[in-house]
C-alpha cells in the first residue's frame, strides 16, 4: 500500500481553504439578458478613515472587468472623493452619462465586525494513528495538547453588497450579498472580491462575455 505523506497532505488542504470570500445571496431581475455594457464605473461605499480599501476594492473589480474586455473605470480615478456629496440626482445622472458610463456597479461594506477566538497551545494535524500505537507518544501528546496554554486570536468579518445598475432606466438589475472572514489584508480580500463578483455575473447571464 502507498505510503500518504501527511504532512503534504495537511498543507494542501490549508492552501485550499485559504479562500476568505463567499457569496451568500445572489439575485438578478428578472427578463435580464446578458448585456455588453459600453462603459461601467465601479463605485465603492465604504466608510473607512484610510480610503485604501476603496481604491483596492474599486481597482481590482476594474481589473477584473477588463479581462473580460470591458471598459471599465474606478469612480475615484474617474471623478474623484466626493464628486457626488452635494450634487442632486439629475445632475449625478447626467454626469455619468456624459462621460459614457451605461453601467454602475456598487461596492457597500454593509457591516465589520470583530471577534475572538481562543487557539489551543497545541494543534496536531498528524494522524491521530501515528501516535496512539506508543503509550510515551501519545501521553505526551496529548498532556501538551490539554495542559500547555493557548492564545486568543481576534479575526474579522466583513459583509458586503454589490448592485448592478443600468444608467439608461436606472433600475436594478443584479444584488450579490458576500461575507469575507479574516483577510490577509485589504489588497488580497479586493482581489478575491472582484473575481468572485465578475464570475458570478458571468454565471448568472447578466454580462454578456
Amino acid at each position: 500500500m502507498k505510503k500518504i505523506n501527511w504532512l503534504a497532505f495537511s498543507l494542501m488542504v490549508m492552501i485550499a481553504g485559504c479562500t476568505s470570500s463567499r457569496i451568500t445571496t445572489s439575485w438578478k431581475a428578472e427578463n435580464t439578458t446578458p448585456q455588453k455594457y459600453n462603459k461601467i464605473m465601479v463605485l465603492g461605499l465604504i466608510r473607512e478613515v484610510d480610503r485604501t480599501l476603496q481604491q483596492n476594492m474599486e481597482n481590482h473589480m476594474v481589473g477584473d472587468l477588463k479581462e473580460m474586455g470591458y471598459n471599465a473605470v474606478s469612480s475615484l480615478t474617474e471623478f474623484g472623493p466626493k464628486v457626488f456629496d452635494n450634487m442632486e440626482e439629475g445632475a449625478a445622472i447626467a454626469k455619468l452619462k456624459n462621460s459614457g458610463v451605461d453601467a454602475v456597479i456598487t461596492i457597500v461594506m454593509l457591516d465589520k465586525q470583530k471577534e475572538q477566538r481562543y487557539v489551543p497551545g497545541n494543534i496536531y494535524y498528524t494522524p491521530y494513528g501515528l501516535y496512539h500505537n506508543n503509550f510515551w507518544g501519545y501521553r505526551t501528546t496529548l498532556y501538551r495538547r490539554i495542559y500547555e496554554p493557548g492564545y486568543y486570536v481576534t479575526e474579522t468579518k466583513y459583509f458586503w453588497e454589490s448592485n448592478l445598475y443600468e444608467m439608461n432606466t436606472q433600475k436594478l438589475a443584479y444584488s450579490v450579498q458576500t461575507e469575507s472572514f479574516d483577510p490577509v489584508n485589504s489588497e488580497s480580500m479586493a482581489h478575491e472580491y472582484g473575481m468572485l463578483i465578475v464570475k458570478d455575473m458571468q454565471k448568472q447571464s447578466v454580462l454578456k462575455q
